[in-house]
């Protein structure tokens, strides 16, 4: 039996980044940037209004104010995507939008607020031009002036490969005109269940047996961690209805199995992983659950390349499937996407309840946390059996009880694994 430590260790050494594909922006939201992007152009191109107003020359509003207003003969009108196609004379001033690009001989904008148009038209902006504006205040050189270049200069680097594609970086994408990107593509990830008890979830129940949650609960994991699930259905356990469903999933990326890593007569995972490849190892000391198997399985990429597909057998309890899959399978995806930080956000909260350790294995409990008075507070969600799937609905994170922990006692500072945050 190994540590946790020693079998994430063994399963990353299995695993490389995979290769680059290009696709559009809208479909990368959490993909690793392949490519240093540059800017061919300067964002904004031009010197624009920051605000809707009146492009002035400052030195035309000196003495301004509420009480003794400037005025100034309007002479025209600019809207924001339109050039304005005269220059801004000595004493006068021209009506902007928001984003226009401010007329030759402009140094400055005054908004509307500032100038006795509302006054003038009541609470609404109209259309209509005036023929001329009364400007309540002075104006410094720049005021309300977005100048070109000011968030992205022509040239530059504006986002460097190894990035996390983010709705923000999409933005910055789209602002630069690019439609396609070069990522780092999601993993394939094929999951099959075994077990004769299991029934599809679409299928009638008959006595005895039990729907199939492993397969979706593992795939909903596949999908919020990047990766995409494939599903292969349901193995019987025989050594020929497992070797026939793995047989399918050979071109993925990664093979997930639930159930039958254990020490019983139908618990063929690991057998087959002996005939079919080869076993790294199959025990972990934790809770839940120690059954774990690890290793690779003969199989051929999408180009007919003969390769060894790592194949991680996850426990057939729901729970332990669960949470063997944050613990080893997520950091395994997010190595393959690029990314660079695997671990898990944890905390120091106060243990609410008290957790006995009896075997000498290393326990992730479930729990919630809540934050009160600036401390982390942790509650078990209660029974903790690996087959309470509603624990795992419940808890928001994963108490963790040391191996050499015999016993953890209520009032206690814990270390917790935030199972909803984010590793970035």
């Amino acid at each position: 039996m190994i540590s946790v430590e020693q079998a994430l260790e063994k399963i990353l050494t299995y695993v490389d980044i995979l290769e680059e594909e290009e696709k559009p922006i809208l479909d990368c939201l959490g993909q690793v940037l392949a490519e240093d992007i540059y800017s061919s152009i300067d964002v904004p191109p031009l010197d624009n209004a920051a605000m809707d107003g009146y492009a002035v020359r400052s030195r035309d509003t000196r003495g301004a104010s509420r009480e003794s207003p400037r005025f100034l003969p309007v002479i025209g009108m600019v809207a924001a995507g339109s050039i304005s196609e005269r220059e801004l004379e000595l004493g006068t001033a021209i009506r902007i939008m928001t984003g226009a690009p401010i007329p030759k001989g402009t140094d400055s904008v005054v908004r509307f607020e500032d100038t006795d148009e509302l006054l003038r038209r009541g609470s609404s902006i109209s259309q209509q031009l005036p023929t001329e504006i009364g400007i309540l205040c002075e104006a410094e050189a720049g005021l309300n002036i977005r100048r070109a270049g000011e968030d992205i200069t022509k040239g530059s680097i504006v986002l460097s490969k190894g990035v996390v594609i983010r709705p923000s970086e999409v933005g910055v994408l789209a602002s630069l005109g690019h439609s396609k990107v070069m990522v780092i593509r999601r993993p394939v990830m094929a999951i099959l269940a075994t077990g004769d008890e299991l029934v599809d979830i679409n299928q009638p129940l008959p006595l005895g047996k039990i729907y199939n949650s492993n397969t979706y609960s593992v795939a909903a994991l596949v999908l919020r961690y990047g990766g995409i699930p494939r599903i292969l259905g349901i193995a019987l356990d025989s050594e020929d209805s497992l070797v026939a469903k793995l047989r399918q999933g050979l071109d993925a990326d990664m093979l997930i199995t639930t159930g039958g890593v254990s020490a019983g007569d139908y618990d063929v995972v690991k057998d087959i992983l002996a005939k079919e490849g080869e076993i790294a190892f199959w025990t972990v000391r934790m809770k839940p659950e120690k059954p774990l198997a690890f290793g690779t399985i003969r199989g051929s990429s999408k180009a007919g390349i003969v390769r060894n597909i790592p194949h991680l057998g996850l426990p057939g309890n729901p729970v332990s499937s669960m949470v063997t899959f944050e613990l080893f399978v997520r950091p395994a995806i997010l190595k393959m996407m690029g990314k660079k930080n695997l671990a898990k956000p944890t905390i120091d909260a106060v243990l609410e309840d008290s957790v006995v350790n009896s075997d000498g294995r290393r326990i992730l409990a479930r729990a919630v946390v809540k934050e009160h008075d600036g401390k982390y507070f942790a509650r078990l969600t209660g029974p903790q059996g690996s087959g309470i799937l509603t624990s795992m609905s419940l808890a928001n994170g994963l108490v963790i009880i040391p191996e050499d922990k015999e016993e953890v006692a209520a009032g206690d500072v814990v270390q917790v694994m935030m199972l909803d945050w984010s590793e970035e």
